[in-house]
């Protein structure tokens, strides 16, 4: 086979492929057995008319259409590695010759990655950020914790606080008449959750047990239903029930029945060791994203909008299944949220860009650093997934070597081997930010 690459025009080039007569007749072999076994010819069972006989009666021609199927693909995979182009998305084909006893010759117009010019991308600016565990922070996660396991006491006398669980009646009126879905009876509400639209849980604030009550609310204009949509609305209120959170102390006792820990300044200190290991994450996340962030605004690359496009149905296929693992559809998702998946690729576009962005120019810097992963390093990986899918190590090399993955997760490794390079060749600004 011949193949020969010639670049037309920005990102866009010509690929040229030149096929061999006799991978030609092979091709047609292979029509002949697929396309015999559906053919019916006088004096003769199905699948068993000889090639010369198929041939003189309908032409060698009728098979040329699933000869080129069988050997289109395969060849061009095989132009597209001869020449070591990358194509960004599926290549427009345009047949010059396929005949019996000829090559087989096309051209494919392939897009295929852009040129990245890159900018500075060591020695990179990076303000240090105070990532430590201040004692404030210790309490406020206590205070979580207290939170988490507070009784609800019913409130006799008083009135009603914010973070106080109410069960409530209401029904909604829009000019006087009551509107689908704006009725409930003892309806459960925590004040402050925001569960509500804006201004109906701070109306209830100061309520006492059985107290009835008019409250107005305008729906937001982006509200989920389209005939509430920035509606003045007067609710109804009647007021049945109040429970307030009733804080356990902090105490020993408190320690023991949260944690495995005797004392309460035991458990602290477990809360700020946990605390430094989420700050230490946090803080190699804020070098990561912030050097990658600024190598990518550093280089010049015309990004093809195919790419975009492309990403941003990848981001939509992983929003749909964290979406499946909390038991939700996109389509309800869309039916809740009043969106549509118009909208939501739109508001998606933007960070697709900057993935894309960021992903040629770490491809760029691993090769012009020549970045490379060991056979270890890949071991080492496989080892890691292994406790994560519950399946040997060797199981999953056989697995990833036979989907073609795990030139998937030699190039991930890759990338992370050159952000680590960027971290550890960046230049620190002591001004805190």
């Amino acid at each position: 086979m011949k193949a020969n690459w010639e670049m037309i025009e920005k990102n866009t080039g010509t690929l040229t492929v030149e096929v061999e007569p006799e991978q030609v007749a092979q091709a047609l072999d292979k029509a002949f057995k697929k396309v015999v076994a559906k053919v019916s010819v006088p004096g003769f069972r199905k699948g068993k008319v000889p090639r010369n006989i198929f041939e003189a009666r309908f032409g060698v021609e009728s098979l040329y259409q699933d000869a080129i199927d069988i050997l289109l693909p395969e060849a061009y995979f095989n132009a597209v590695k001869e020449t070591g182009i990358e194509p960004i998305d599926k290549p427009e084909i345009d047949i010059e010759e396929f005949a019996k006893g000829k090559p087989f010759r096309f051209n494919a117009k392939v897009q295929v990655k852009p040129e990245v010019e890159l900018g500075q991308y060591k020695g990179i600016e990076v303000p240090e950020k105070d990532f430590s565990v201040k004692p404030e922070e210790i309490d406020e996660e206590l205070k979580r914790m207290q939170e988490r396991h507070a009784e609800l006491v019913v409130v006799e006398e008083g009135a009603v606080e914010n973070g106080d669980r109410v069960v409530i009646d209401y029904e909604g009126f829009i000019d006087g008449e009551a509107f689908e879905g704006g009725k409930a009876e003892k309806a459960t509400l925590e004040i402050g959750s925001g569960t509500f639209i804006p201004g109906f849980e701070e109306q209830l604030v100061g309520m006492t047990k059985g107290e009835e009550k008019d409250i107005e609310v305008t729906f937001p204009e982006d509200y989920r239903v389209d005939e509430l949509k920035g509606k003045n609305a007067v609710f109804k209120i009647k007021l049945h029930e109040i429970k307030r959170k009733k804080l356990p102390p902090l105490d020993d006792e408190f320690a023991k029945d949260v944690s495995e820990f005797e004392t309460l300044e035991e458990y602290r200190q477990d809360l700020e060791k946990q605390l430094s290991e989420r700050k230490q994450k946090e803080r190699e996340q804020y070098l990561e994203n912030t050097v990658v962030e600024k190598a990518a605004e550093a280089a010049v690359v015309d990004i093809p909008e195919v790419m975009v496009d492309n990403e941003v149905e990848n981001m939509v296929r992983d929003f749909a299944s964290r979406l499946r693992l909390q038991g939700m559809s996109l389509d309800m998702y869309f039916q809740f949220t009043g969106l549509t998946e118009e909208k939501l690729k739109e508001d998606l576009r933007g960070d697709a860009r900057k993935r894309v962005l960021q992903s040629l120019v770490l491809e760029k810097i691993a090769q012009a650093e020549n970045v490379q992963v060991e056979e270890a390093e890949i071991d080492e990986e496989l080892e890691r997934l292994s406790g994560l899918y519950n399946r040997t190590a060797e199981e999953l090399k056989r697995t990833f070597e036979a989907s073609g993955a795990l030139e998937t997760l030699k190039k991930d490794l890759i990338i992370r081997k050159t952000v680590k390079l960027l971290v550890e060749n960046r230049k620190p600004v002591n001004e805190v930010a």
